[in-house]
């Protein structure tokens, strides 16, 4: 499908104008020094603004983790520089919060106490956060498992757990690497739902990695398709669909362009597959 200008962009979009709150610049990473270096990414540059949503999407050995990571400040970055909020990263920004893919909640730990290790961490007083605490795991629905521990629950109940934690000291900046790509089918679907509500409801700045196109696109603002051998960006879509997204919405025809698209851009790639 010949896809609009408006929805296929390079990095100088209209939501860039102006500045970003995020700014990724000719970054490059390689692993390990001298002849034997093994190029993981190689000059990426990519503006979020603040208030984007933006999903990474690619196959395996992309770069996805490893630019959310540099993004993190929990790698360094070979060449290039990377900003957030105006200051150059070199450490975890103190107003980003991380998800991964594991919940790495402490099975010790009861879950409230999971979500409010956060704030013990960064020297924060507890008693200030407990009431946030029990608020945000009512939201999740898991008001009746405050005193229960990780091991008493589902995958999907603990992945909501850890974003509970990760909400608690209120984040301007939301990273999330493949936080559903271990659940089933019906939970992702169900968590996808309640992402798409908390960004709707406090537009934080958030980066998604996936491997799942129709999650890149109901969740984003703007999907990156990033290309391997080295990681590099191959395509920015502009996603023009209007929120809130009820999963209804990926059953319309436009949605399946967008789709439709990126696959065919990876096939391009010689990509087969990157779900």
């Amino acid at each position: 499908m010949p896809m609009s200008s408006e929805a296929v962009v390079d990095d100088v979009t209209p939501r860039e104008v102006t500045k970003p709150y995020v700014q990724v610049s000719a970054v490059s990473k390689s692993y390990d020094a001298g002849a034997n270096a093994v190029p993981v990414l190689q000059d990426v540059t990519l503006n979020i603004a603040a208030g984007e949503f933006v999903s990474v999407v690619g196959p395996s050995g992309c770069g996805k983790s490893t630019l959310l990571k540099c993004i993190a400040g929990l790698q360094p970055v070979t060449a290039g520089r990377i900003m957030v909020k105006d200051q150059h990263v070199v450490s975890p920004p103190d107003n980003m919060a991380i998800v991964f893919q594991r919940d790495v909640l402490l099975d010790w730990r009861t879950v409230l106490d999971n979500v409010l290790l956060i704030a013990e961490l960064r020297g924060l007083r507890r008693k200030d956060y407990e009431d946030r605490a029990v608020a945000l795991l009512k939201s999740y629905g898991l008001e009746k498992f405050v005193h229960r521990y990780p091991w008493e629950l589902s995958g999907g109940m603990r992945q909501r757990a850890a974003i509970c934690r990760a909400l608690l000291v209120d984040p301007e900046l939301l990273l999330m690497d493949e936080p559903f790509g271990a659940l089933d089918a019906m939970t992702r679907d169900d968590l996808n739902v309640e992402l798409e509500r908390l960004w709707h409801a406090t537009r934080k700045t958030l980066l998604f990695i996936t491997h799942g196109i129709d999650e890149a696109v109901y969740l984003a603002d703007r999907v990156v398709v990033m290309a391997r051998n080295p990681g590099r960006i191959a395509e920015i879509v502009d996603i023009d669909l209007p929120r809130p997204r009820a999963l209804a919405v990926r059953q319309t025809a436009e949605f399946g362009k967008y789709t439709t698209h990126i696959r065919q851009l990876f096939a391009s790639l010689g990509v087969v597959g990157s779900e």
